[in-house]
């Protein structure tokens, strides 16, 4: 085995990114905005479909400026109705960062399973989460629904859901972006759109990345144009800074856009050979006793931005710990599933609709080293130890 450490997803950079940035510097664009971001919006609108988008420092940003121009919204259309906080619900199989920005607002949060087909939530049980706050008369901000790995939610299903309860649908998209669903007359539309809004992650281990960074995008230009505003410390658009509302620092420099554009160029190719990454797993460990990998949705067709297992340590012979253990030995980085929200201290007394999906998930899970820049005896050395760890 190599003695350098392979990596979850390390970034993967080549010429069209020093181009970019190079042209950034000679410019002396070095400071926040510029041309390579407004470069970059636009040629992520032409990727995406979204009319609107927004280039930030991170997804996590993303988040919360939708949920806060939803919320002043909500605060001058319900706030005299309502006494109670505004709920958003959300996924629980998810990472922090998707939740988050809900209670920077102050709201309240309900946790939302996984289906077993998928492994994102389930609209059954939104379904039922949205009825039994209108019943108990909580008024819904938004349903922030999570792509997982790479694996697009099913949109129609949620998106039909949520216009009959007329709460607004955010997608967060952060691991799926090159991933593509289908609607219900078989039109193909990239990751994210259908909702609201969707969000998006350039954080150094998604599939393309600008170090750090992330994209908020709508074809509501309201939306957009608030949350720009809200960005950039929500100054007036007078001479002299003016302020009539709280905003952050939220936007993305010009020089990490000029990665990111760098970046897009090759996101097809890295879509491709993700997909290739999991193939070969499929390939090298099809025939282990108690692994199976995640499953991939036929309406859909996933980035595979990790290759995730399950598995069954009653058949396989070691449990999933074990087995991160066992390629931590030999300097290779592997990690459980992200862990449910609804089990998280700082989430505890949140509301959640299921969760035994979910904790089975998290329980069983592995998620396997899916670097574009890995090479095909990397992928059968790894599987291999996997191998080893079993009965097999």
């Amino acid at each position: 085995m190599p003695t350098s450490r392979i990596h979850l997803s390390p970034p993967h950079v080549g010429e069209w990114e020093q181009f970019f940035v190079e042209e950034a510097f000679t410019s002396n664009y070095l400071a926040p905005l510029g041309p390579m971001v407004e470069r970059l919006e636009e040629e992520f609108s032409a990727l995406t479909g979204f009319p609107h988008c927004l280039a930030l420092n991170s997804g996590t940003a993303a988040m919360h400026l939708a949920l806060r121009h939803l919320y002043d919204q909500f605060k001058i259309t319900l706030s005299k109705k309502k006494k109670e906080r505004p709920v958003v619900v959300a996924s629980t199989l998810t990472f922090i960062g998707s939740v988050s920005p809900a209670r920077f607002l102050d709201c309240d949060l309900h946790f939302i399973d996984s289906d077993r087909e998928t492994w994102n939530m389930d609209p059954l049980l939104l379904d039922e989460e949205l009825h039994w706050c209108r019943n108990h008369g909580l008024a819904v901000l938004a349903v922030a629904a999570t792509d997982l790995y790479g694996q697009c939610c099913n949109v129609p299903a949620l998106q039909e859901i949520c216009q009959r309860h007329q709460t607004p649908l955010i997608i967060d998209s952060a691991e799926s972006l090159g991933a593509q669903y289908y609607d219900h007359h078989g039109e193909r539309h990239a990751a994210g759109r259908g909702g609201a809004c969707a969000i998006y992650s350039f954080n150094g281990n998604k599939i393309i990345t600008t170090s750090g960074g992330g994209m908020l995008a709508s074809d509501n230009r309201e939306l957009i144009e608030h949350a720009r505003k809200l960005s950039q410390q929500a100054r007036e658009a007078v001479p002299w800074y003016e302020h009539r509302e709280i905003g952050y620092n939220y936007r993305m420099s010009n020089l990490l856009a000029a990665l990111g554009r760098g970046q897009l160029r090759v996101l097809q190719q890295r879509v491709e050979r993700k997909r290739e990454i999991c193939g070969l797993y499929q390939e090298y460990l099809a025939d282990v006793p108690g692994i199976s990998f995640m499953p991939e949705a036929d309406y859909n067709q996933a980035n595979r931005w990790l290759t995730v297992i399950l598995i069954d340590p009653e058949k396989f012979g070691a449990a999933p710990l074990e087995i991160i253990e066992r390629l931590e030995q030999e300097n290779i980085e592997s990690r459980p599933l992200w862990k449910p929200m609804h089990l998280q201290p700082v989430f505890r007394h949140c509301r959640v609709r299921g969760g035994g999906v979910s904790e089975e998930l998290f329980a069983l899970g592995l998620c396997l080293p899916s670097g574009t820049a890995m090479s095909d005896s990397q992928i059968e050395d790894i599987s291999n130890l996997i191998r080893s760890c079993g009965n097999s």
